[in-house]
C-alpha cells in the first residue's frame, strides 16, 4: 500500500516517516517535495499554482500511489479539488485537525506565514457546519525567517513562546495551522489544548489507502 505525500519543504519528510514507523508500519510512503509551490502561492495565491499541484499529484498517481496527502495548508484546498480527475483520494493534512477543533467554542489559529490563514479559516468554516466557533488568528513574528534559515529549534521555540502568551482565560483550543509547527506543541506550557495536523492527517490518509488499496 503506497501513499504519496506532497510537501513544500523537505523538513516534513522525517516527521511523516517517523509517524509512519510508529503508527502505520505497513504503509509505504513516497515523498514529493516541491518548494516552489508555496513560494508562488504566498505571492500569487493558491489558485495560481493549481495546475502545478495537479501535475505533481498526477505524477504520484502514475507511479502507483493509492492516495495522496498534501502536507501544506496553504495549497491543501487546491490539492483536494484534484481528487475527482485523478481517481484516487486526495487529502489535506489539516482537515482532521480542523474537524476536532470546531468542537470548541473558541479557536485560536496560529501560523508563521500569513498565506496560511485564509485557507485554514475556510477549512474551519467547512468543518463547523451549523456550529459557530469564535475564531481569532495569530501570525508569529519572526518565526518563518528562522524556518527559512534552517533554525528548526529557533522556529519551534518562537512558535511555542507565542502560544504561551495566549491568555488561558480565553479558553478554547489552539490550532497550529502548519505541519511544520507540530513539534512546538511539546514545547509549550499553556494549559490550553494545542492541536497539530501531522498525526491526525496521516491516520486519515492511511485509512484512505486501506479503503482504496
Amino acid at each position: 500500500m503506497t501513499l504519496a505525500l506532497l510537501h513544500t519543504s523537505a523538513v516534513h519528510v522525517p516527521v511523516f516517516d517517523g509517524l509512519r514507523d510508529r503508527h502505520h508500519p505497513e504503509l509505504g510512503l513516497r515523498h514529493l517535495v516541491v518548494e516552489e509551490l508555496l513560494v508562488r502561492a504566498r505571492v500569487e495565491g493558491p489558485e495560481a499554482v493549481a495546475a502545478a499541484v495537479r501535475d505533481a499529484l498526477a505524477e504520484a498517481v502514475a507511479d502507483g500511489a493509492r492516495a495522496v496527502l498534501c502536507t501544506c495548508s496553504t495549497i491543501g484546498g487546491v490539492a483536494e479539488r484534484s481528487a475527482a480527475e485523478l481517481g484516487v483520494p486526495v487529502l489535506r493534512v489539516d482537515r482532521p485537525m480542523a474537524a476536532e477543533a470546531v468542537g470548541s467554542d473558541r479557536i485560536v489559529v496560529v501560523a508563521s506565514v500569513e498565506s496560511t490563514l485564509a485557507p485554514t479559516l475556510d477549512l474551519l468554516r467547512e468543518e463547523s457546519g451549523d456550529r459557530t466557533s469564535f475564531v481569532t488568528t495569530l501570525v508569529v513574528d519572526g518565526a518563518w525567517e528562522r524556518f527559512e534559515a534552517g533554525d528548526r529549534d529557533g522556529y519551534l521555540d518562537t512558535v511555542a513562546a507565542a502560544v504561551d502568551r495566549i491568555d488561558p482565560a480565553d479558553g478554547g483550543v489552539v490550532v497550529l495551522a502548519q505541519a511544520s509547527m507540530a513539534d512546538a506543541a511539546e514545547r509549550t506550557t499553556t494549559p490550553l489544548p494545542v492541536l497539530s495536523s501531522p498525526r491526525l492527517g496521516l491516520a486519515a490518509a492511511a485509512a484512505a489507502v486501506r479503503r482504496h488499496g
